[in-house]
């Protein structure tokens, strides 16, 4: 499973008002690890952003103004994201300036570029209703630091929200074992009832599971700031 955190900076609120893409973020994850395969853009906008804007990702006229405008990036963008499932915070957004700009291009919608997407932002409010549900608040719900977030950025936010999203969708999964037992059964002495088991199969965990099970304690790790209770009872 292919899937990519997508992440935006733009000039203003407003694309019908004219406001522009000014950097993308991507990551990528595959069953869930995230590859370092990122893809991450500058683009020269043709305008100014509004000062509310400025002040949240600090990105000037100036030094965007030797950077490519959006035509020059889209082909390798889609190239990047197509067919993969698109996680973003706040999907509305993102994708309103993205087919904003494929629509300048004469390009389809994004949606059709895609295999889907998933709106963590949706997601938050379900599982925390009435709570605040920002990339930062999660953050801190989740023990991720964004210390060094001082302003905003496409792909640190896009690697922040990776974390974000492991951390939501990381659940128990129920493990079941079928073991065919005889259907004779024998009371014991003390009235209960006894049945024969089945010979015990003991499976090693492959190296490609181990790693995968290193990764889930770092980050349960991460989460309590310290040494998770499994660690410490695998030790003894």
């Amino acid at each position: 499973m292919r899937q990519i955190v997508l992440d935006t900076e733009t000039t203003g609120l407003n694309p019908r008002s004219g406001d522009r893409i000014i950097e993308i973020g991507c990551v990528e994850m595959v069953n869930r690890r995230l590859t370092g395969n990122n893809l991450h853009f500058y683009i020269n906008p043709e305008r100014d952003s509004e000062e509310g804007a400025l002040a949240v990702h600090g990105l000037t006229t100036e030094f965007l103004s030797d950077k490519p405008k959006f035509a020059k990036v889209c082909a390798e963008l889609l190239d990047y994201l197509s067919g993969a499932e698109i996680i973003i915070h706040n999907a509305p957004f993102d994708i309103g300036f993205l087919d904003a700009e494929f629509s300048r291009l004469g390009v389809p919608p994004f949606q059709e570029h895609v295999a889907g997407v998933i709106d963590t932002l949706v997601q938050a409010k379900s599982m925390y209703p009435g709570k605040r549900n920002s990339l930062d608040a999660l953050c801190d719900r989740y023990g991720i630091s964004n210390a060094h977030r001082v302003l905003h950025g496409a792909l640190l936010d896009a690697e922040l929200l990776a974390e974000v999203y492991l951390a939501m969708t990381r659940g128990q999964n129920s493990l079941t074992i079928d073991l065919q037992v005889e259907e004779t059964t024998q009371h014991g002495d003390d009235g209960l009832i006894g049945a024969a088991l089945a010979e015990v199969l003991v499976l090693r965990a492959r190296e490609d599971e181990l790693e995968a099970h290193e990764l889930v304690m770092n980050s349960l790790d991460k989460e309590v700031r310290g040494a998770c209770i499994w660690r410490s009872l695998t030790a003894n």
